[in-house]
């Protein structure tokens, strides 16, 4: 194929039916055969405004399973989940989820995990299986890509965390530390470094030491936090070293820290949607801190209040300053600049309380800098604004 009739054919796929007709008027038309054909016709089912207001894609679970099986055949997989996330949005396909055999078509991704969590209430029994065996793909794929950099990540940090001075045996010093950190003292003339002071391994260090709670906001703008932080509790939950609870709420608090054994179970047991009340979920969490000096309080939500919003402010304030961290993650997702209350997020700034968005990539290193009281300015975190 030449570079010109490549360079049309490239255009009329990316332009639509609308592109034809001024191809045609222009003298420069391109005719789709084979794949192509019905690449655009996959792409007009979904995009073309004259084919949605006619055929499209209507209401047939049949039709939409073709569709998405085509869309599967002549796409890559990131392409297909772009697709699928403009179908539901587009052309309210979120009935049709319901169907199994829909749910049997489609591709995976963290966006559909949250539009079936938030339609786990009207699911009938038929269709539930199918949306657990979607769930169970993606919180699979989730620990694979995930799990390893947080155990690692927050290991190092628990390690150094419980570094001492004065190491009281030889087997207790760190010896590679201790070296690095008396290089100074190096001799020449003998060779060797002379320490001034040892780097060791506290003891005792081998029971709880950190108590993390992760209290995330389940309206329906934190779908996609919703599972990150759903499957970072269950990460977190399965190190010895740190006693992990999770609190999802809207205007209720629900308590889902006895099921972090199995991060399905703890996705199904969220309520996407309904409304907000931050103040009572701080609340709850006030009751969890036995340790405020040794606890990790980290706040998913945007910080859209719909409780007492002073009443807030004073018991993050309160927290603070017996000793707990607290965190506030605007999102925790990967879909750039969230929208978030700004006058609350100042507020809680002003107060010494960081508030960002976050990368699920960025969380394993977040909580590093947490448990080492590390400056979060050293992650790579997104900030608002950014």
């Amino acid at each position: 194929m030449g570079g010109e009739e490549e360079r049309l054919r490239r255009w009329r796929l990316a332009l639509g039916g609308a592109a034809a007709e001024g191809a045609v008027e222009g003298g420069l038309e391109t005719v789709l055969e084979g794949a192509d054909a019905r690449m655009d016709a996959a792409l007009s089912a979904l995009y073309d405004e004259q084919e949605r207001r006619g055929a499209g894609l209507g209401a047939s679970a049949p039709r939409v399973a073709r569709w998405l099986g085509d869309i599967r055949e002549h796409f890559p997989a990131g392409v297909v989940q772009v697709m699928q996330k403009d179908a539901i949005e587009r052309l309210d396909l979120t009935r049709l989820l319901l169907e199994p055999e829909m749910l049997e078509a489609v591709e995976p991704d963290v966006h559909l995990v949250g539009t079936l969590l938030s339609l786990n209430r009207l699911m009938p029994e038929r269709a539930r299986e199918s949306a657990r065996a979607v769930v169970r793909t993606v919180v699979r794929e989730l620990e694979a890509r995930l799990t390893r950099r947080t155990l690692a990540a927050v290991s190092g940090a628990l390690d150094r965390s419980a570094r001492t001075h004065r190491p009281r045996r030889a087997a207790e010093v760190d010896w590679d530390r201790t070296i690095r950190a008396n290089l100074g003292n190096y001799l020449p003339e003998r060779g060797t470094v002379v320490p001034s002071r040892l780097v060791g391994y506290a003891r005792g260090q081998r029971g709880v030491r950190r108590d993390v709670v992760l209290a995330v906001d389940q309206s329906g703008s934190m779908a996609a936090s919703v599972v990150y932080a759903g499957v970072f509790a269950a990460v977190l939950a399965s190190m010895r070293a740190l006693r992990t609870s999770l609190v999802a709420f809207d205007t209720a608090v629900v308590d889902l820290t006895d099921q972090l054994r199995d991060p399905v179970e703890v996705l199904f047991g969220t309520q996407l949607g309904g409304g907000t009340d931050i103040n009572r979920a701080v609340a709850y969490c006030q009751n969890l801190v036995t340790r405020p000096a040794d606890t990790i309080l980290l706040l998913v939500s945007d910080l859209f209040e719909g409780g007492p919003r002073e009443e807030m402010l004073r018991r993050i304030a309160a927290m603070t300053a017996a000793g707990v961290q607290v965190i506030v993650l605007l999102a925790l997702s990967d879909e750039g600049a969230p929208q978030y209350d700004h006058e609350n997020a100042a507020a809680l700034a002003a107060m010494g309380v960081p508030a960002f968005a976050c990368t699920p990539d960025a969380f394993p290193e977040l909580m590093a800098a947490a448990i080492e009281r590390r400056s979060y300015d050293q992650c790579r975190m997104t900030r608002p604004g950014q």
